[in-house]
């Protein structure tokens, strides 16, 4: 996949590969990567590609991505009907088309809007516009016959994929995946579409080694598709709708809102957009959102915190507005809190507060464990999010004291269509630095919070991003084991408790905050006392041992308690014995999804870790890994004794209940290790 090529909606490639003869389709790999290491020209609109001395394709991209076929054109002898149509095709970012919001004008920037999320991108008039069920119209009681087979066909599409794995899912099967999504997407199902384009994106930065793929997104990619795909024919109601999703984003009146900035945070997706997203509070403690997001790359990622976005009648940077305030009458605000910029609403710049302030102090008032189970709560378990009194919440409700409610999970709602981030994977945290630890990925903070050690990891690491080179500074502090800070993270699921570093205050000064993502600290933003040349903590493969004496927390600007100064609590490091080998299953779900059916068909130790399994309690993960590794290696003979292909749906089956054991287990584990409440299990 070639970052310098716009995106291509995902119907534009699966009509050209299909009108591709048996021949060319053998050789549409190797076309593919013909053109993704050829020499691109970028001309306003039009992106040319040099196939060799007389040949250039053109590739019409106006608002910045490829709506049709006829935007793909190429100068060989052989066009229209030629491999090099297919192959840029095939070659150039996926595109997820979503059309625009219902009841809102276009925002500011039409030309490039797109919502804030990794794999969902605004680009109207991609597709034709399927029949959407909004928030306003009733909700059939169930699938439709429509709907049920455009399910069937993209799962199997989904299957044949698991059952090739990455080196075998070449551009021929990625276009039929693309197909069976633009079908679906056609019939109402926006929110499998869009797992299935992430499953593409993902198989993409696989077979070309991208350093930003992980494994773990391509399995949770097919898994939710094949979830959705599963279930789908027999929901009804509410459950129904959820895992239909929506494709337009309803705003709705807000009536008058004072908002307080938060933070801001780059985006930089796989699809080829980027920009930054602002957060904001209200005086509840109801988070908003206010997204610059457009086709570009790191450049734009880096650039956008100082380019003004207009909110009613005015216009602030998302580094101003992540510090200061606004004051919006008239305000309309989608289901996932993005506010709306249309022509009758008006906004004025209002001071800010600083975290320790109220309102948002109070988001740092919430239990740790609280947060955690917001978090965790799964958007597959609870398709609507409902207040205890069990009306639907209009926006993101943070650390209200007088609602209980469980949302859905902002994790996934990032990677599907149906609106963006939600903020329910945020956590506010208060915490004591206490060392470092090595991770595959690099190093990350460790610090203390209310007793559990938590790992503070960089949230991208992309080199032009200034992620990793703050962490290091950041980790400058930890090497007197006592500085306090004030963050705001990202949950990341895993048997210890890890998260995403995103905002932190400012070390020299607690009234103000810095973006880790756009602001760059220097070494004169650490407090005098901390800034020597002597190195930090040296960072170790396993957690931090006890410290020998207390030590005192030299938080800036506040007093040393009267009761005398405050030491570190003693960390106990988890030990390999106490926890559970849910490894030994992920490992084989992880495997499939990139080796493919034939990698768990080989003989191996399938009977030995079962029975670990078994030994350790897992009776359902020994069951589910046995029957993984039966259904790989069955094959059936015709009467001639010749074999016949192998039964791939019920390959994908056993594969999908073992995904999804494994998915609820780490939540699980991931909750015990916060000392929250574990999620509730959904019946599958």
């Amino acid at each position: 996949m070639s970052p310098h090529l716009p995106p291509v909606s995902p119907s534009v490639t699966a009509q050209l590969v299909a009108a591709l003869t048996p021949r060319l389709r053998k050789r549409l790999d190797a076309g593919v990567a013909k053109v993704a290491g050829r020499p691109v020209v970028r001309d306003g609109d039009i992106v040319r590609i040099a196939v060799d001395d007389d040949t250039d394709l053109e590739l019409h991209a106006p608002g910045g991505v490829v709506t049709s076929a006829g935007a793909i054109r190429c100068g060989c002898l052989l066009a229209p009907d030629c491999l090099h149509r297919a192959a840029a095709a095939s070659a150039a970012p996926v595109a997820e088309p979503t059309d625009p919001a219902v009841g809102e004008p276009r925002p500011t920037d039409p030309q490039r809007e797109s919502p804030q999320v990794s794999t969902s991108v605004s680009a109207s008039a991609v597709l034709p516009a399927p029949a959407p069920v909004t928030a306003d119209e009733p909700v059939p009681e169930s699938a439709t016959p429509a709907q049920c087979t455009a399910a069937a066909a993209l799962h199997e599409a989904a299957a044949a994929v698991l059952e090739a794995g990455v080196e075998g899912a070449g551009a021929v099967l990625q276009a039929e995946l693309l197909r069976a999504a633009h079908t679906a997407r056609l019939a109402g199902l926006p929110r499998a579409a869009g797992r299935a384009v992430a499953v593409v994106t993902a198989l993409r930065a696989a077979r070309d080694h991208d350093p930003a793929h992980r494994l773990g997104d391509l399995t949770a990619a097919l898994r939710d598709v094949l979830v959705l795909t599963h279930r789908l024919p027999v929901a009804t109601g509410p459950e129904l709708a959820g895992l239909r999703g929506t494709v337009r984003r309803p705003y709705t009146p807000d009536g008058s809102l004072r908002l307080y900035g938060l933070f801001a945070e780059p985006v930089l997706t796989t699809t080829g957009y980027a920009g930054t997203v602002t957060w904001t509070a209200d005086a509840a403690g109801r988070l908003y959102t206010v997204p610059d997001v457009a086709p570009g790359g790191v450049e734009r990622a880096t650039g956008s915190a100082d380019r003004a976005v207009r909110i009613g009648d005015t216009s602030l940077t998302p580094r101003e507005l992540s510090r200061a305030g606004l004051a919006v009458s008239g305000a309309t605000v989608s289901p996932t809190g993005r506010l709306g910029a249309g022509a009758g609403v008006r906004a004025v710049r209002a001071p800010g507060v600083s975290w320790h302030a109220e309102p948002l102090d109070r988001l740092w008032s919430v239990p740790v464990a609280e947060q955690i189970s917001r978090a965790l709560a799964g958007d597959l378990d609870a398709p609507k999010a409902k207040d205890t009194d069990g009306t639907h919440r209009t926006h993101h409700t943070r650390n209200t004291h007088d609602t209980g409610e469980r949302t859905a999970r902002g994790g996934r709602d990032r990677r599907d269509g149906e609106g963006g981030r939600d903020g329910q994977d945020l956590l506010f945290l208060d915490v004591t630095l206490i060392g470092t630890v090595r991770e595959a990925a690099g190093e990350c903070l460790l610090a203390d919070c209310d007793g559990l050690t938590v790992r503070l990891a960089a949230a991208h690491d992309d080199p032009a991003l200034p992620h990793r080179e703050n962490l290091r500074l950041l980790a400058l502090l930890a090497s007197a084991r006592g500085a306090r800070l004030r963050v705001i993270a990202r949950l990341t699921p895993a048997p210890l408790p890890r998260t995403l570093l995103l905002a932190a205050i400012r070390p020299t000064d607690p009234a103000a905050h810095v973006d880790l993502g756009l602001d760059r600290l220097r070494r004169a933003d650490l407090p005098t006392e901390r800034r020597s040349d002597t190195p930090a903590t040296p960072a170790t493969p396993a957690a931090p041992a006890t410290p020998a004496a207390p030590v005192t927390p030299a938080t800036p600007g506040r007093p040393v308690p009267p009761d005398g100064p405050r030491s570190v609590p003693t960390v106990h490091p988890a030990t390999d014995a106490d926890e559970a080998p849910v490894h030994l299953l992920r490992r084989r779900v992880h495997q499939a999804a990139s080796g493919g059916r034939r990698v768990l068909a080989f003989p191996g130790s399938r009977q030995s870790e079962a029975a670990l399994l078994r030994r350790h309690g897992l009776g359902t993960a020994g069951e589910l890994l046995t029957a993984l590794h039966a259904t790989a290696a069955e094959r059936t003979r015709d009467p001639f004794g010749r074999l016949l292909p192998a039964d791939i749906g019920r390959f994908a089956t056993a594969w999908l209940g073992a995904a999804v054991y494994t998915e609820e287990v780490d939540r699980a584990l991931c909750a015990a290790a916060w000392g929250a409440d574990p999620p509730g299990l959904a019946s599958r």
